[in-house]
């Protein structure tokens, strides 16, 4: 398999996909922790955000065995 130099990995790409995904997923959780006094709880637009987020972390999850292949 040939080496290209300076291609981003799919190890990389992978680590820095399940990196936003979960730092993502716990922001959105975060902002009912810090809004509290609302009413509501989770609503469906964060719901959808929570399941993007989590699709994010384990797509980037799935790529790290892949190696050092160029993504």
């Amino acid at each position: 398999m040939e080496r290209h130099e300076g291609a981003i990995t799919k190890r990389q790409l992978g680590r820095f996909l399940a990196l936003v995904g979960a730092v993502g997923f716990v922001a959105i959780l975060m902002i009912d922790v810090i809004d509290v006094g609302r009413p509501g709880g989770i609503g469906p637009a964060q719901r959808m955000a929570l399941g993007l987020a989590l699709a994010c972390a384990l797509i980037g999850l799935s790529l790290i065995p892949r190696g050092d292949a160029p993504a």
